[in-house]
């Protein structure tokens, strides 16, 4: 049987739309992010590549008002009125025992032995898929015709004391406001280097 393979590119405007056009923005216009675009965002998301099909991130979605002023309180001054103004702002954390979910997760082998007893190699490991997990976000919120604006100055001892309260084993580990961009909250595209900068093929 010969093989297929694909051969059928996004094409400029979605690449545009996703990458090269996409930026972070730091204010929004009043427009909801509505309960099914944030289930869209989910079911893209989680189809992005891991290892073992672990699925270590805990997403908590800050919708309410009320959720994110409390959120904005853990946050550096500079942060605080992104995330208050912003429809949805989501709390990108990890789970450190997601490995108990491996079982279904990843039925091939026992995929669970391999962390049993490694805190730390699961720490590692949840941080690392769990980050990835937060960039398959991005992608699928501007996927959907939604903007982005991650964000790193929270308290995330304090954001992982009152949203993950109850549940000792999860963590945060970073923000990401999502909405509608307005472009005058951004400044000039920042430089990117060129490929032969920070890359070589051997």
């Amino acid at each position: 049987m010969t093989q297929q393979f694909h051969d059928n590119n996004l094409s400029a405007a979605a690449l545009d739309q996703i990458f090269r056009e996409a930026r972070s923005y730091n204010g929004w216009h009043e427009k909801e992010v509505t309960d099914q675009q944030i289930k869209e965002i989910y079911e893209l998301l989680k189809m992005g590549p891991t290892s073992a099909n672990m699925q270590p991130v805990r997403l908590v979605w800050c919708k309410s008002q009320e959720s994110r002023d409390k959120l904005a309180e853990f946050a550096s001054e500079g942060n605080q009125e992104k995330i208050k103004t912003a429809p949805v702002v989501a709390i990108i954390g990890y789970d450190i025992d997601f490995h108990e979910e491996l079982p279904w997760l990843f039925p091939h082998a026992d995929a669970k032995s391999w962390f049993e007893g490694d805190e730390e190699g699961r720490k590692e490991g949840a941080a690392r898929n769990s980050a990835l997990q937060g960039a398959y976000l991005m992608i699928a919120a501007r996927a959907l015709g939604l903007d982005c604006g991650p964000m790193s100055g929270v308290d995330l001892d304090k954001i992982t004391e009152h949203f993950f309260a109850g549940q000792p084993r999860h963590r945060a580990d970073w923000v990401c406001a999502i909405g509608y961009g307005d472009k005058e909250s951004i400044f000039a595209r920042s430089p990117r280097p060129d490929f032969d900068k920070f890359n070589r093929i051997d």
